[in-house]
């Protein structure tokens, strides 16, 4: 799905600000709330008001505005497009049912233009619901308690925040127009090559033109479909961004009926043994799992937060992150398209693992993957999932790995069957991109069902917190030993996709104490001696950015405190230590002469001496 962009023939008006704002009750789509209460957008609602039966409303949830068409858009068809809506959306024209869809990190739109008049206005109504159950994408339970409340659970460890937490757009686009640009580019010597696919609303003639940074043309064709080259080729490089931008017009005659330029870069993408190759060369991942998370707004994106966050990767010299545990908008994706910062883009997927379930309640576990928990319904959504995430950030040249689930029962019966088909879909939807799954701890190198389905393998693992805490000479050996199983099995590229430790700023002591600035660093500097020992090793993203809300838990304070930065972005002493790691590192994996400690007395602020 195409991005809404102002363009020479389509015109883009934002619907974003204060929204009239109910839960529950009847049909209020009928005619206008019945509601005091007024809601931002984009935010998520669960934050903005004091009343507590708002923060746990489980059930639809509405928003109501009036909208006014532009005038000009008389002879032009008037399109609604909702950016995300958590987890399911309704959308009314005036009591009228235009668009409805599931899946809560996506976006979906509709055509209006039999609903409303140039000119004209209409009361524009979304319906959105927060609910999770064993067939959605992520997976939950609704219970009723006694006095008749309805309580949502999950297996996620971050706050199921709701509402319409990205923007909402009224735009215009002609009758015969560009529906969807597919644009895959590649290196030949000091030639770019972009293969370009263009689908129209109707048959029309199609021209096609590359533009350099400058708004040059350096490239044109004509035709929906066809492989263009670029001579003297400026790629895309991590830290390095250059975007060109592929504009496509099309044509009634001599005239341009529909314009639509789409942004891009040139650059390759490869695993081959147990390197990941970006451009050719060898790339190695420092960063962070990520959160769209932040105070009151919840998941509600944030411009500022965004400026400020990549300012933050930057200065500590991450050059990549997971968009940990959902697609984030699209808003962030360019963004790290124009700054070179490298993504793993993963689905909504996580929570299907029941083994967590039974380790938390202490109760045996049901098995994860069957027609009563995770069947064919669920999967169906997730591939949905699958299909959307790809559908919307293909042309990303910051997206370097497609992620289809996070900790899932891969140890489990019938985690193959689950799974396979989904692989085979994401490679058949993106054959350029490779495709990971994170692990989780008690899927290990002689039980996992699925690691071989894979290009490289993605590791979650908290040796030295939730197994061995405290005793970081246990966890440095059984972490290594962990390392070099999957290693030896499977001959790919291995990175660690999560390792952290819960820290609350302030607290400090001499000994390695769990929850302390001092442990935080120093269990993350094990990790590092065991990450450079491993020559198959590709990456580390450490869990997490920064401090996140969580569900209630005894065994949670005010959220997740794994991580480097606070919630409101202040680092902690973890942060000053990555950020001499990863400066030194520049993206490339320590050479054998940083391996032998070189590298880890500059982690611990000592001056490093030529070997």
């Amino acid at each position: 799905m195409l991005k809404p962009r102002s363009t020479p023939t389509r015109e883009l008006v934002n619907l974003d600000g204060l929204w009239r704002f109910s839960v529950g009750g009847d049909q209020p789509w009928t005619g206008p709330l019945d509601s005091a209460l007024e809601a931002a957008v984009p935010a998520s609602y669960n934050d903005l008001f004091t009343d507590s039966a708002i923060r746990d409303h489980v059930g639809w949830a509405w928003y109501q505005r009036e909208v006014r068409v532009p005038r000009g858009w008389s002879s032009e068809r008037v399109m609604l497009r909702v950016d995300a809506a958590t987890h399911e959306g309704k959308v009314y024209v005036d009591g009228v049912l235009v668009a409805e869809h599931v899946g809560g990190y996506t976006p979906f739109e509709a055509d209006i233009t039999a609903h409303v008049g140039a000119g004209q206005e209409f009361r524009l109504t979304i319906g959105v619901n927060n609910e999770l159950t064993n067939t959605t994408i992520p997976p939950g339970t609704i219970t009723v308690t006694q006095d008749g409340r309805r309580q949502q659970t999950y297996l996620h460890d971050f706050y199921n925040y709701a509402g319409l937490a990205r923007s909402v757009w009224l735009y215009s686009r002609p009758a015969t127009h560009v529906q969807d640009v597919t644009i895959v580019t590649g290196l030949d010597a000091g030639t770019g090559t972009v293969e370009y696919s263009v689908q129209t609303s109707a048959p029309a003639p199609v021209r096609v033109v590359v533009l350099d940074a400058t708004g040059a043309s350096v490239a044109a064709a004509d035709g929906t479909s066809g492989t263009l080259r670029i001579p003297d080729v400026t790629p895309w490089r991590p830290g390095a961004a250059y975007l060109y931008a592929l504009l496509v017009e099309v044509l009634d005659g001599d005239q341009v009926v529909d314009s639509y330029t789409e942004p891009f870069g040139v650059r390759s993408v490869e695993v081959r043994g147990t390197e990941f190759l970006i451009n050719g060369e060898p790339f190695y991942f420092t960063g962070f799992g990520k959160h769209e998370d932040t105070p009151v707004r919840g998941k509600g994106h944030d411009d500022a937060y965004l400026v400020h966050d990549f300012q933050l990767l930057d200065w500590i010299g991450a050059n990549s992150f997971r968009t940990s545990h959902y697609p984030y908008a699209e808003e962030v994706m360019e963004f790290a398209d124009r700054h070179g910062i490298v993504v793993i883009d993963e689905t909504a997927a996580v929570g299907l693992n029941l083994a967590v379930e039974g380790g938390l309640t202490g109760v045996p576990p049901r098995p994860t993957f069957s027609p009563e928990t995770f069947g064919e319904a669920t999967r169906e959504a997730h591939a949905d999932a699958i299909r959307e995430l790809i559908a919307r950030d293909k042309n990303h040249p910051s997206v370097v790995m497609w992620c289809i689930a996070n900790e899932p029962s891969s140890h489990e019966d019938g985690a193959r069957e689950y799974f396979e088909p989904l692989v085979e879909l994401t490679r058949k939807l993106d054959p350029t991109r490779p495709v990971c799954y994170a692990t989780v701890i008690f899927a290990r190198h002689e039980n996992d069902r699925i690691a071989d389905l894979f290009d490289v393998l993605c590791l979650n693992r908290y040796y030295g917190w939730y197994v061995a805490t405290g005793d970081l000479a246990t966890a440095e050996a059984y972490l290594e030993h962990d390392l070099r199983g999957w290693a030896g099995k499977y001959h790919k590229p291995i990175m660690m996709s999560e390792y952290g430790a819960d820290t609350m700023p302030g607290l400090h002591s001499v000994w390695d104490t769990p929850w302390t600035e001092e442990y935080q660093r120093a269990y993350l500097d094990m990790n590092h001696r065991v990450f450079d020992r491993i020559d198959a090793f590709v990456g580390e993203h450490v869990w997490n950015f920064a401090d996140f809300q969580t569900s209630h838990g005894i065994h949670r304070v005010d959220g997740n405190k794994k991580g480097v930065f606070t919630r409101d972005r202040r680092p902690k002493a973890a942060a000053h230590a990555l950020r001499a790691r990863w400066k030194r590192l520049g993206g490339r994996k320590p050479s054998s002469d940083l391996q032998s400690g070189q590298l880890r007395g500059e982690e611990r602020g000592q001056p490093v001496r030529p070997s």
